[in-house]
């Protein structure tokens, strides 16, 4: 819950925290408007959810500097629950996810975001870039949205249907915002070129009564009164798994958001269960009021930082200044064209891409790179959960991998522990008859078959010693790959002695049986020069060896 130093904070900087959440409800305008209409919800719907969902998770969430509401990616993932479950399925869908985020929070789920890989990320970021940027070409054609689930098929239908009847209008507007605010973006970064772009757009479609430039159309004047009258008990089994991609998709967005944010400040850094228990509040209330579930968004959290936010009360601001929008400007908003709202997500999806860090991935390794272009083209042609799964199972794979890589198994040459005490003719013969070899690193099932390999191969000797104090770590499979090779040479009449074994490969190496394998017959030594003596006793006892000239060796021989 909010605690006292939280809003203690917002008294150091109240007049920096007020402009910079001034500037945010500035450029979120746009933004709720146009996801909330690409959600297939209606703009109402997206600045619902940038109030109610914008001020809960600002007051409950885990980052000072966070601002949620509707964004880009959430809106991927609803867009094919509308068009199966309608507008009542995905505010269910939201009132479930946000559960499954208190929950999340409650298993303190929020400190595994770290292991998240970056070319996992940026190739999210990537497929999310170029969904959005499709989703937007019926609007920014002027056609009807066509029917269909895949992106890319319904981006293809509207160009022919363009090509049929061309609306130069709305393509004109829209590609005249979308240029507006990426070069206003290079030529002055602080000005929220996107509501100048759009006021622009709405203005020149009004005096010159552009009729192929189709408005937003009527808004109410305020929020509705909370409801649960869209819960369709009977429909949650179905819904279940999209609440389980939808809770998903808005805890690693808003983890990554408040990654970045703490990135971008000095002091800062977010509380990760605070934050899902703040987003899981905002997407328990936001579809009481007719919203879609929310997220933290990235953009609008770092034009908060890049204009001075310090406190909650920049995000705060942000939603009571969209919510005196609804109640006074609705009249107003309602006349901004459809065309405008599409470039201005073309722009933004168009500056989500970060060349210059894709470029460093790709360059970084070729796992890197494979892992950054297979999410990326899994989220543009599966979906945004699935996509991430790929990424991290790929990246899984790759990194366990080069982890078994650097597993080694090295020959050494055989020395004496006290090379004075032996002739030349037992240097021969010790080095004749003895293999001596030192593992490094991990030996675990991505790799531990290689030694048994190499292991079996060994052949013309008659003591194996395994100098083991490098190991790092073993698991039961290393083990019983151990245990294994050392019965298959013990079969060949080969015996195999160890030396160094860590307190921490004790456990696996006894849970198979492989520490008893090598006990039973006293193979197991401390240090190598002690496995080297005992290897020396088994040639002797064997008649590989002769006996050392000690008059007690002697006596012993004699008798």
């Amino acid at each position: 819950m909010p605690a006292r130093g939280d809003f203690a904070v917002m008294r150091r900087n109240p007049r920096g925290d007020l402009l910079a959440g001034l500037t945010v409800a500035i450029v979120a305008l746009p933004l709720a408007l146009g996801f909330g209409v690409s959600s297939g919800l209606g703009a109402e719907a997206g600045l619902a959810t940038a109030v109610v969902a914008g001020a809960l998770a600002a007051l409950f969430g885990g980052s000072n500097l966070q601002v949620s509401g509707p964004t880009g990616a959430m809106t991927v993932v609803l867009v094919p629950i509308v068009a199966q479950y309608g507008p009542g399925g995905v505010l269910t869908v939201g009132l479930m996810a946000g559960a499954l985020l208190i929950g999340l929070a409650l298993l303190k789920a929020g400190q595994y975001m770290r292991y998240v890989p970056a070319p996992v990320v940026e190739g999210f970021t990537l497929g999310i870039a170029c969904v959005i940027g499709l989703q937007q070409i019926p609007g920014a054609l002027g056609v009807a949205k066509p029917d269909g689930e895949k992106v890319l098929a319904v981006a293809w239908r509207a160009v022919v249907e363009f090509a049929h009847a061309p609306n130069w209008t709305a393509i004109a507007l829209s590609l005249g915002v979308a240029a507006v605010m990426l070069l206003g973006a290079r030529w002055r970064p602080t000005v929220p070129f996107s509501i100048v772009a759009v006021i622009a757009a709405t203005v020149i479609a009004q005096a010159f009564h552009l009729d192929a430039a189709a408005p937003i159309g009527d808004l109410p004047s305020g929020l509705p009164a909370p409801s649960l009258a869209f819960l369709d008990l009977s429909t949650l089994g179905s819904l279940l798994a999209p609440a389980i991609a939808v809770a998903a998709l808005a805890a690693l967005e808003s983890l990554l958001s408040a990654t970045v944010a703490d990135g971008m400040t000095v002091g800062q850094k977010h509380d990760p269960d605070k934050e899902l228990f703040g987003q899981g509040i905002a997407n328990l209330a936001a579809p009481l009021f007719g919203g879609v579930p929310a997220t933290a968004a990235i953009a609008r959290t770092a034009v908060n930082v890049r204009t001075g936010a310090t406190s909650r009360l920049a995000a705060l601001t942000h939603a009571a200044v969209l919510a005196v929008i609804v109640f006074a400007a609705a009249p107003l908003v309602s006349k901004i064209p459809l065309a405008a709202l599409a470039g201005v997500l073309l722009a933004t999806a168009i500056r989500m891409v970060e060349v210059g860090s894709l470029r460093a991935m790709a360059k970084a390794t070729r796992s890197d790179a494979v892992v950054l272009v297979l999410t990326a083209a899994a989220t543009l042609v599966l979906d945004l959960v699935y996509a991430v799964i790929i990424g991290l199972v790929v990246a899984g794979a790759l990194a366990l991998k080069a982890v078994a890589n650097q597993a080694r198994m090295d020959q050494v040459d055989f020395r004496p522990d006290l090379p004075g005490e032996h002739s030349d003719e037992e240097h021969a013969l010790l080095a004749e008859h003895i293999v001596a070899y030192r593992i490094d690193g991990p030996v675990f099932f991505a790799g531990a078959h290689r030694f048994l390999l190499e292991l079996s191969e060994v052949s013309d000797v008659k003591v194996v010693i395994l100098r083991m104090s490098r190991v790092t770590t073993m698991d039961a499979t290393g083990a019983l790959v151990l245990k294994d090779a050392v019965q298959k040479l013990n079969r060949r009449g080969i015996a195999v002695m160890t030396s160094g074994i860590r307190p921490g490969q004790r456990q696996a190496l006894e849970a198979v049986g492989a520490l008893d394998l090598l006990r039973h017959e006293g193979r197991e030594y401390a240090t190598t020069p002690e496995a080297i003596a005992g290897a020396r006793k088994h040639l002797e006892q064997a008649g590989l060896l002769p006996l050392k000239n000690h008059p007690h060796r002697i006596r012993k021989a004699a008798r």
